[in-house]
Parts: structure tokens; sequence; C-alpha cells
């Protein structure tokens, strides 16, 4: 079973329209709400592949009873974590080419709530092969709550994938996670190099043992201190890449937590990611198109070893 945990989660309300413009008025064509936020659409894609998944989240007020029926309904095994605060909406515009999205701060989590939320993922991790930590920190968590949460996932001795960024992924990095999965935009704001691979490497220096970055329509780049790896899907695909990153992480877990290797890690995340663009809803993917993109990729490898971490 792979465990995700979202600490800050969502109900996820997308708008469908047919093109979306600013400062203007628009004719909803189909709307969907869900339960999200980055852990709980690891854990959904997870399940849709059969691979057992459960997630942890803290919910409260009406708006998490929402959520928490949205899981059971969706049958996404969870351990919701009981607060004071109403969990956080975000909400999707969806046209055919990309996403606007609107995303709430969250409710503050008190002391006592971000204790029992680390409880709660202490206690499902004896039965756990990997440990997700995905999105934003909640506001009232420690500013090494993730920290917290790698060394957890560590002292098991299971791959633990960090999906975060901002000061939360850089307070996290003396927990040496197993992945951190940047964006580019994110790497540079994390080292201010914008190259990725300059980049990348200098995360690795400060704890992480690999990065898999996304590099939007350029696919993933992984880095570890072997070398570097490649892999980009055969054509751009226009369509909702709200969740894109949240597949390449389900992939990645899922890899991490049978020993893997990257050759095969990468071609996994490029098609389910390439796969959910193309699916209206975050945590969802055209198997399809999945399927006949797992098999037509390949990885190729770039570059050197990299010199040994500085921890």
């Amino acid at each position: 079973m792979i465990l995700t945990v979202t600490p800050n989660p969502a109900l996820d309300v997308t708008y469908t329209v047919p093109h979306f413009r600013p400062h203007t008025s628009h004719r909803v064509t189909g709307i969907a709400a869900q339960a999200g936020g980055k852990g709980v659409n690891v854990a959904r894609v997870l399940t849709a592949l059969g691979r057992p998944a459960r997630c942890v989240l803290p919910l409260g007020g009406p708006t998490g009873e929402a959520v928490r029926a949205e899981l059971a309904a969706a049958g996404l095994d969870h351990a919701a974590v009981p607060i004071a605060g109403d969990t956080r909406r975000t909400v999707a515009v969806v046209d055919t080419a990309d996403a606007t999205m609107f995303n709430e701060p969250g409710p503050a989590l008190a002391a006592a709530e971000w204790d029992a939320l680390l409880a709660e993922t202490e206690r499902h991790l004896p039965e756990a092969t990997a440990l997700v930590l995905s999105g934003s920190l909640p506001p009232g968590a420690p500013a090494d709550g993730y920290a917290r949460l790698v060394t957890l996932g560590r002292g098991f001795g299971i791959p633990v994938v960090l999906d975060a960024d901002g000061p939360a992924l850089l307070a996290a990095l003396p927990a040496h996670p197993t992945a951190i999965k940047p964006n580019a935009a994110e790497l540079t704001a994390a080292t201010g190099l914008p190259d990725p691979h300059d980049a990348a490497r200098t995360l690795l220096r400060r704890g992480a043992e690999s990065v898999l970055a996304s590099l939007g329509p350029d696919g993933l780049l992984a880095v570890d201190a072997h070398g570097a790896w490649r892999c980009a899907p055969p054509a751009t695909v226009a369509g909702n890449p709200t969740g894109a990153g949240d597949s390449a992480v389900a992939a990645l877990a899922a890899g991490l937590s049978g020993n893997a290797a990257w050759s095969a890690i990468l071609p996994d995340a490029v098609a389910l990611s390439a796969a959910t663009v193309l699916h209206p809803r975050a945590g969802h993917f055209d198997d399809a198109v999945y399927r006949r993109l797992r098999h037509s990729l390949t990885a190729t490898r770039l570059g050197a070893a990299v010199s040994p971490f500085t921890w």
C-alpha cells in the first residue's frame, strides 16, 4: 500500500467552458466536484491503476464532509483527521487549451491538529511500501512540517516522495527525501538557477536523494548521484494540465516501491502525465492513451554522475 499525506486538501470544483477569456462572462458547459489536493490525486490515480493506496488528510466543516463523502463514493481508502476549520475549495476553469486555477489558502491547523496528522500518518506506515507527501502546507503548520513527515517515513525504511515547493521544500531537504518532484519554475525559485540540470544537482547536494523535474511539454528530467535521464512525449498534448504532475508522482511512488530503475519509471510517468492532460479533471487519465504511450516511450541517459552529497 502506498500512503499519501495531503496536509491541505480541498474540494476541487471544475468548470468546463468552450473558450476562457478574462474579464467577461462565460457559459459553463460542465461542472464537477471531487475530493482534491495533490496527495488525493496521487491516490486516485494509483487506485485506478490497481495499486493499493490510502490517503491521510485533515478534514473539517461542511466542505470537509463533502470531501469525505466523495472519497467514500469513489472507493478511495482514506483516514481523516478532524479539524475545527472548514476545508478549502479550489476552482479550475478548463477550456480546450488549458486550465485557470483559483486556490483558497485553507484553514489554519492548531498545533494539536498538526500533531494528530503526524500520529495518524505514523499509525499507517507499518503497512506502507512508500510514502507520498504532496501539496502546500496549511496555515499554522510548522515550517519544518514536511521534514518531520519525511523523517517518519524514512524511519520505517520506505521511499519518501515529496512534491512541494518554496520554503516547505527547502526545509525538508535536510531530512533526505528519497525523491522530490519540482517543476522547472519551482527548481529556479528554489535555487536561483535557470538550468534544470544545475538546479537539480544543487538540490541533491542540499539533501534530496533524487530529483524528478517536470519540464511541461518537454517531459521529465530525473537526476540522482549516478547521472541524469530524460523522457518526453512524442508531441505536445493540449488540454487540462492540472493533476499531470500528481500522475507523475503516482508513477514515481509506484516505481520506487518496487525498486524500479529510471528507465522504467520515466516512460511510465510521462505516459501517465500526458494521458492526464487529456482528461478534464485532476486524478483521472485517458487509459487508452496511457497504455499506448507507455509502450512507445523510452528514457535517455544524459550525463555522468553527480559529486557526492555534502550533508
